[in-house]
């Protein structure tokens, strides 16, 4: 798997707005999530806890979804959503706040949702090889290929962006799908008190999940136990704290970009001066790790 990645960041950013009829979808399937979120990755327990450690609590969400045709259900605000027995079922990913940016060979630089690690000047990962790189970003787009799935890659290719897709021959060494039959208590998890979440489904919905709701379930992610529902309560409960007093260089930047920002698509109304020292401001400035570069 050989990927040509320099100036593209179609599997960071939401580009719906500048090639709808090219762009991929994360709505399919039999369980679609309540968010509009584009190309959510989903974080491994361990990840959540190691992101939680760095300070870094505040650049999480949480996602839930529509139930499939024979799913358990939980209602909450009148919604019947996907479950376990009686839990509500969850991922927790990386947000996605309004940046500058200029993906895929664009000549103007647009607002578009981007993940918050990622650079909007050089569209580089800040943590990209690092210990907090998630391996469903590391693993992209192997399990694409080993299904026989369109990659972002060559969706960045309809859409006009060059070769991307350089080599799709499956790594040997490619972990379990994020959702397969060990992803319990891993990568998905149940929510132990859905009578706790009244108004959580309309703040999904709405981009509105304040610092406590995501806090909710990180905690909840944090305190699972792999393999199962359980949750250590404890532990939980710790997680919860410290995600919803996280105050980072990430969280700050979300913030930030999103009150700058206008519509989905909008060109970006700043020159190139304003725009890269913005960055530096909110981003570079503010403790966020540089990127690598190209090799």
């Amino acid at each position: 798997m050989e990927l040509r990645c320099e100036g593209c960041a179609g599997c960071c950013v939401d580009w719906r707005p500048l090639a709808p009829e090219a762009a991929g979808s994360d709505r399919a399937g039999d369980r679609p999530p309540l968010d509009d979120v584009y190309g959510l990755a989903p974080l491994t327990r361990d990840e959540v806890a190691a992101f939680l450690d760095d300070g870094l609590g505040d650049a999480l969400v949480p996602r839930l979804f529509e139930p499939a045709e024979r799913d358990a259900t939980v209602s909450i605000d009148g919604v019947e959503v996907a479950a376990a027995r009686d839990r509500p079922v969850f991922v927790v990913g990386l947000r996605k706040p309004p940046k500058p940016v200029a993906p895929i060979g664009t000549d103007e630089r647009r607002w578009l949702d981007a993940c918050v690690f990622l650079d909007p000047a050089t569209l580089q990962c800040r943590i990209h090889g690092g210990d907090l790189y998630p391996r469903t970003c590391s693993t992209y787009p192997g399990h694409n290929l080993e299904l026989g799935a369109k990659t972002e890659c060559e969706r960045v290719e309809d859409g006009g962006g060059g070769d991307r897709l350089l080599d799709d021959e499956v790594p040997d060494d490619l972990p379990a799908p994020a959702f397969g039959p060990q992803a319990l208590g891993s990568t998905v998890f149940g929510y132990p008190d859905p009578d706790d979440l009244d108004g959580v489904v309309d703040r999904i919905r709405t981009d509105s999940l304040t610092a406590d709701d995501r806090a909710r379930f990180v905690g909840a992610a944090v305190g699972s136990r792999p393999g199962s529902l359980s949750v250590d309560r404890d532990r939980m409960a710790e997680a919860r704290a410290r995600a919803r007093d996280a105050d980072s260089w990430a969280g700050r930047a979300i913030r930030e970009w999103t009150e700058r920002a206008s519509a989905d698509g909008d060109p970006v109304a700043l020159d190139s001066d304003d725009r890269e020292h913005l960055v530096r401001e909110l981003e570079d400035d503010a403790g966020a790790p540089g990127t690598p570069g190209w090799e």
